[in-house]
């Protein structure tokens, strides 16, 4: 379904599929979508239908980066108020949990896009590559350090400071992606992954995703435990009954 220019949204078992649909410009993310992208995702937050999202592009490319014959309508100086890090920012925000699905290239603002999520699978074939010193771009703080947390300051300064493209083994072996997989055996993993994260319990994903990312302290760690003791209870019962949890907890 077409939710937005540049996005379609497809919702299957718990599990929604936002997919960057603009094949015919390598999926490159134009001014409107960037600035769409924060709408299209806050409906899916507050939806209890959906417990986790794929993120992926159309037509065998995840995302080639911003749209650069649009460049000068987005904050190219590193403000962390432009529109990309703004749409980055949703993106790295949303509750629940967000699995990147990653074919073809993966540049600049798709990289940006990419580390935003919690997951990200690739395909073996895949290609990445942050881009900013190609334009004489300064990369936003936010974008910058969350690079550095996954791959570290060195890694970091190689990607950046070369623009060159690297394969997913060695996106793989710095951390830039979690696994690499043959491009035939990606959706299954990827979707299989979904499914199992969308049957486990919902407020322990959540809580997860809060602790992990620095966003709970331990006075929200507190009131995560408190709440949890219904989804403890029934957690404990199902393992002790040998049968599947009826999880009930929803944001």
């Amino acid at each position: 379904m077409q939710i937005s220019d540049g996005f379609e949204l497809s919702v299957d078992r718990h599990v929604a599929t936002l997919r960057i649909n603009r094949p015919g410009k390598r999926n490159a993310m134009s001014v409107a979508m960037w600035r769409a992208l924060p709408g299209v995702l806050a409906p899916l937050a507050g939806d209890p239908g959906v417990r986790v999202l794929v993120l992926t592009g159309a037509g065998g490319t995840f995302c080639s980066g911003a749209d650069i014959s649009e460049i000068a309508g987005l904050s190219a100086a590193g403000d962390d108020t432009g529109l990309t890090v703004v749409a980055e920012r949703a993106l790295a925000e949303f509750p629940k949990p967000v699995i990147a699905m990653i074919e073809g290239f993966c540049v600049g603002g798709g990289c940006q896009l990419a580390l935003a999520c919690d997951l990200r699978l690739a395909a073996e074939d895949a290609r990445f590559g942050i881009t900013p010193a190609k334009l004489g771009i300064v990369y936003p703080l936010s974008s910058t350090r969350r690079l550095v947390d996954l791959v570290g300051p060195s890694a970091a300064k190689l990607l950046l400071y070369s623009a060159d493209l690297v394969d997913a083994d060695r996106a793989l072996r710095t951390g830039l992606v979690d696994e690499v997989l043959p491009a035939t055996e990606l959706s299954e993993r990827v979707y299989g992954l979904a499914r199992t994260m969308a049957g486990r319990s919902q407020l322990t994903l959540a809580a997860t995703k809060e602790i992990v990312d620095g966003r709970a302290g331990e006075e929200r760690l507190r009131e995560w435990q408190k709440e949890s003791r219904e989804e403890v209870a029934e957690g404990v019962a199902a393992f002790l009954e040998r049968r599947p949890p009826r999880f009930t907890w929803s944001p």
